[in-house]
């Protein structure tokens, strides 16, 4: 290090020198924080008992940033573009395979070159604050910061300041774009307040003119003072709000990929323009602009000369942490994804959540009712099993079969969707958000667990009651159909080596069956996020008034018709569209395995108990008892598969697009194990009656005391 540090020139332009001292400040280990920590300390030292070699650091340094733009430094890194998602996440997996050239007239190129490993930001975050702010002292004459104060009255502003025309131009740039946005169609529609009266958008571009002209006045000569930045962080908050209002319009409206994209760089950019103007701040009460705990970095580190300048210090280490994270960041696809799909996630499983409402029952009569309708599927299912049978027999090309076999079951499961049947393994993915639309804490701290297992429970007794009633429908049906076929043709539907073969495919042990009905589970939760996208779509859409003023259809079906089906397709395109969907998944899972010699299949449950009917008839019921156990055995786990499966990955997606990290799960298991002890059968079919208040509190999911 130290012959890095002799042989750095004050006049010296070349970047390599630099790229070589921050070489042997990296620890060989990101995450190693002693020795990083030790790195910087050895450096400062080194730079404290050599004043020249400090002199001629700090030289090196500003005659470097004095030749390199700054703006785009500020405006860019860790602010996305304003190319939209597509064109953004395409520009960022092409980098990522072949980065861009690099020069030496931008200050973020310069970056790129001296942290050109994308985990350097681990290990400088990783040291301490304090330190960082000890060797930026350390890089600046202890008389030259004297004079500063005396001259600007300590608030570390001057004209030899080389980052500053950076600054100022960067805020100019990004409270343009911040105005550009803000007037976007895909905001405005969600807000038309912004075109009734004056946007804030539009209104802290004026101030920030206003507040640069007086800036650029101060710093030529000819102003004595400036006033302070106190309307604009106004004007900047009012845009805040504005965003928060569109969001929450979102939930209930409908979003899209371009809003949500729209409303994360809008906030990205008022956010860094926040921090900027904190650091080029005159006045003499500071913005209150950094998110970090600038007192606590301040306070541990050498004594400013002024208390103001101490904090923009730390506030300046803070924002250069930030943009190395950033820079190495800004060809992650991850972060592109986790910054922008979250509200969309939101979007689709709140509009699921809304759908689970309906598969909740709060009492055994409800519960009777939900038998009822999972009785209606499991007739619907029965007659869908002879027809899958049925194409199974024209020994069609394997895509012809898979296509006949996906029409199979997106027709049936839109049917038994019209009929307002219900189908047990799709009501995971809509339950699981009803859930994680009780959790509203986004640490955990207070959630009333009491009501969010009296919730869990519901969902758990209202699911067997679904499963039984399918399978009560489900099985007898295909018996029936099969002894009819029988009867009718005088053969049987399957012949007995075919029916081997059936319940082999249900075999929980000798075959892995278990492995396919997790495919199935998983099919059932992308099933579940295309019905909430799709009803998101819908919404956001506006289908019902677009599809009210097709006035060719309105003279064919009349006007009142067409107004009836544009409501009913907004509000069940989503259903319609995921049970199409997951047929389509269905049909084509096993024909894709066989293409590609992949152990691909599906296992369902309805399904597989059809099977086993179907089978038990065709061997003339000539089946072992303990073949027939564990043929039962295997569809009963097929379907607790199905419903784990599909039912975890919901509900993981929908805690996470609400940010909720939920950490009580131990306690719950807990007061759902004291509930099954103290009223095992109210555990598993409900009270008889139950208060409307109380399973509307229930239901929702309501906090009322922290645990």
């Amino acid at each position: 290090m130290f012959s890095i540090i002799e042989r750095i020139d004050a006049d010296h332009d070349n970047i390599d020198l630099l790229v070589e001292l921050v070489d042997t400040l990296r620890p060989h280990r990101p995450g190693d924080q002693h020795q990083a920590t030790a790195n910087v300390r050895t450096l400062c030292q080194l730079l404290k008992g050599n004043p020249v070699h400090a002199e001629a650091l700090r030289g090196y340094a500003l005659g470097l940033l004095g030749k390199r733009r700054h703006t785009s430094l500020y405006t860019d890194i860790g602010v996305l573009s304003n190319n939209g998602f597509f064109s953004e996440l395409k520009q960022r997996v092409s980098y990522r395979v072949l980065p861009p050239a690099l020069g030496d007239e931008y200050l973020s190129d310069a970056l790129d070159q001296v942290l050109y490993l994308k985990t350097d930001y681990q290990w400088i975050s990783a040291v301490p604050a304090a330190d960082w702010l000890k060797l930026f002292e350390l890089l600046f004459d202890q008389q030259a910061q004297h004079q500063e104060h005396e001259e600007h009255d300590g608030h570390g502003v001057g004209a030899g300041n080389i980052m500053l025309p950076g600054m100022l131009e960067a805020i100019r740039t990004l409270s343009y774009r911040v105005c550009a946005i803000g007037l976007e169609p895909e905001l405005t529609k969600f807000h038309t307040e912004i075109e009734t009266f004056e946007s804030p958008f539009m209104m802290q571009n004026v101030e920030v003119n206003a507040h640069l002209q007086g800036y650029a006045a101060l710093l030529a000569g000819a102003a004595d003072g400036i006033e302070d930045a106190k309307h604009l962080l106004v004007m900047l908050d009012q845009c805040d709000k504005v965003i928060v209002k569109i969001r929450k319009k979102a939930l209930t409206q409908g979003t899209s990929i371009a809003l949500t994209y729209l409303l994360v760089a809008l906030s990205q950019s008022i956010d860094r323009m926040r921090k900027l103007l904190f650091l080029v701040d005159v006045s003499g009460e500071l913005p209150s602009a950094p998110t970090v705990d600038l007192e606590a970095i301040a306070s541990d580190a050498t004594p400013a000369p002024a208390a103001s300048v101490s904090l923009r210090r730390a506030a300046a280490v803070a924002l250069a942490l930030e943009l190395i994270e950033a820079n190495n960041n800004k060809y992650t696809v991850r972060d592109l994804f986790a910054d922008n799909i979250n509200l969309l996630a939101r979007n689709v499983t709140e509009n699921a959540s809304r759908t689970g409402e309906h598969y909740v029952a709060d009492n055994r009569k409800q519960l009777a009712g939900m038998f009822l309708s999972s009785a209606g599927a499991g007739l619907v299912i029965g007659v869908m099993s002879l027809v899958k049978i049925l194409f199974g027999k024209l020994r069609a090309a394997p895509l012809v079969e898979s296509f006949l076999f996906s029409m199979n079951y997106s027709v049936g499961f839109m049917l038994i969707h019209l009929l307002h049947f219900t189908v047990a393994t799709k009501q995971p993915a809509m339950t699981a958000s009803r859930i994680a639309a009780g959790l509203h804490s986004k640490d955990g701290k207070n959630i009333d667990l009491d009501s969010m297992a009296e919730l869990i429970n519901k969902v758990f007794r209202t699911q067997n009651m679904a499963v039984l009633g399918n399978l009560a429908t489900a099985i007898p049906t295909a018996y029936l159909i099969a002894l009819g076929w029988k009867a009718w043709t005088g053969k049987h539907l399957v012949s007995p080596d075919k029916a081997m073969h059936m319940l082999h495919d249900i075999d929980p042990i000798g075959s892995p069956a278990l492995f396919y009905a997790m495919i199935a589970g998983v099919c059932l939760f992308v099933a579940g996020l295309i019905s909430g996208y799709y009803d998101n779509q819908a919404l956001y859409t506006r289908w019902s008034q677009r599809i009210a003023q097709l006035r060719g259809l309105g003279r064919l079906i009349g006007q009142e018709r067409l107004r009836r089906l544009g409501l009913y397709l907004e509000n069940n395109l989503g259903g319609l569209m995921g049970n199409f969907y997951f047929g389509i998944l269905l049909g084509t899972i096993g024909t894709l395995g066989f293409l590609l010699g992949l152990p691909l299949d599906i296992r369902h449950v309805t399904f597989s108990s059809t099977n086993f009917a179907t089978a038990l008839v065709a061997l003339d019921h000539n089946m072992s008892w303990e073949l027939a156990l564990r043929s039962i055995l295997g569809f009963l786990s097929i379907g607790t598969v199905n419903l784990l499966v599909s039912f975890g990955l919901a509900l993981w997606v929908a805690l996470r697009s609400r940010q909720v990290r939920f950490k009580h799960g131990l306690a719950l298991l807990r007061i759902l194990g004291w509930r099954f002890m103290l009223a095992p059968i109210d555990f598993f079919i409900g009270s008889k009656d139950e208060p409307a208040a109380a399973a509307e509190h229930d239901a929702a999911g309501t906090p009322s005391k922290g645990h």
